[in-house]
């Protein structure tokens, strides 16, 4: 008989903040924070909210769709738009 081995929910649950994705909830909390200490208006302090809610929604919406929404698109554009066919590596041009 197999022995089972319990498994934790911690460890294969996804890393969220806020009900986002972790890194670019707090890479707009960021900037958006940084926008709003720098430019110390109130027009930049307007934008920076906004800004950053704007994100925290979006990044929610993305993680409902698919947790690992951002992994899968940082390892798309990493893709080449065409592989041409070759037989071996060493393959010469004529």
């Amino acid at each position: 008989m197999l022995n089972r081995v319990p498994i934790h929910r911690s460890v294969i649950r996804h890393t969220l903040f806020m009900g986002g994705d972790r890194e670019i909830i707090l890479m707009s909390l960021v900037i958006s924070v940084a926008l709003i200490f720098i430019l110390q208006s109130l027009l930049s302090t307007i934008f920076g909210i906004c800004l950053w809610l704007f994100s925290l929604w979006a990044s929610r919406i993305m993680v409902k769709a698919d947790p690992k929404m951002r992994d899968i698109y940082l390892q798309y554009i990493r893709y080449a738009r065409f592989y041409s066919a070759k037989s071996t590596p060493f393959f010469e041009e004529k």
